[in-house]
């Protein structure tokens, strides 16, 4: 843009909102951004009538996908048929999609079937219209046993996910003791070497022992510490011990 007289000589922003506007409310259900896809680049849909040299075109566009992106292509054409079969509301098929985009790593090694019932399921409870598994399983060849499998692994991924990290717990137990931001860092790195032996361990803990250690052991602030954390020296004591600094 001139900065003179204020003409756009290019632009390449993309506009992904909708395009246009309602104030009533019957018709803002209308009103909303543009649908989230799996992977841009899918399948053509090439007719014999088109000709070879299209037909050619379709089976080289097949080819240059990447396994990762096809895998997503047949996932996402599973949630399609199985939302037109079950009747499902966009907003949960969204959802799906965006579950799918996250934990790919997660079914990355179930089939397509399996996966995309298990995320619709998953979806429509996380956004507030759950359905009984028969529901997506009639519409569908997936084993009601792999998908409660995947609907599981989902779950706990979920909710792993939305729980406070360690550090949470180190910088709000620094802020109550007013360490400085140099202890903090040492302590997140003490913690990381640590991960392994400190899992499944109380994280006030965890957090108060890293910070007791990289603090040099410093006269007085354990007992400061245990305060803040609502916990013990003892337990404190063992769980630097456990360590390895």
């Amino acid at each position: 843009m001139c900065a003179q007289c204020g003409i756009v000589v290019a632009e390449s922003t993309v506009d992904v909102g909708p395009e246009w506007r309602v104030f009533n409310e019957r018709e803002k259900r209308r009103v909303r951004a543009a649908p989230l896809k799996l992977v841009v680049k899918t399948d053509m849909a090439v007719k014999p009538e088109h000709g070879a040299r299209w037909r050619r075109l379709a089976r080289l566009h097949r080819e240059t996908l990447h396994g990762y992106e096809r895998r997503l292509a047949k996932i996402g054409g599973e949630l399609k048929r199985i939302r037109e079969c079950a009747g499902l509301p966009q907003h949960v098929v969204e959802e799906a999609e965006s579950l799918v985009k996250r934990y790919f790593d997660l079914v990355a090694g179930f089939p397509p079937e399996v996966v995309a019932v298990a995320v619709l399921w998953t979806a429509a409870k996380a956004t507030g219209a759950p359905r009984p598994l028969e529901d997506f399983l009639k519409c569908s060849r997936a084993e009601e046993r792999r998908v409660r499998r995947v609907a599981w692994r989902l779950k706990e991924a979920v909710k792993q996910s939305r729980r406070s990290s360690i550090e949470d717990y180190v910088k709000a137990l620094a802020a109550r003791v007013n360490l400085p931001a140099a202890v903090v860092k040492a302590t997140v790195e003490l913690l990381e070497r640590n991960r392994r032996v400190l899992a499944g361990k109380n994280p006030w803990v965890s957090a108060v022992a890293a910070l007791w250690l990289a603090s040099f052991k410093k006269l007085g602030l354990l007992t400061k510490l245990t305060e803040a954390a609502g916990t013990t020296p003892v337990s404190i004591r063992k769980a630097a011990g456990r360590m390895r600094v």
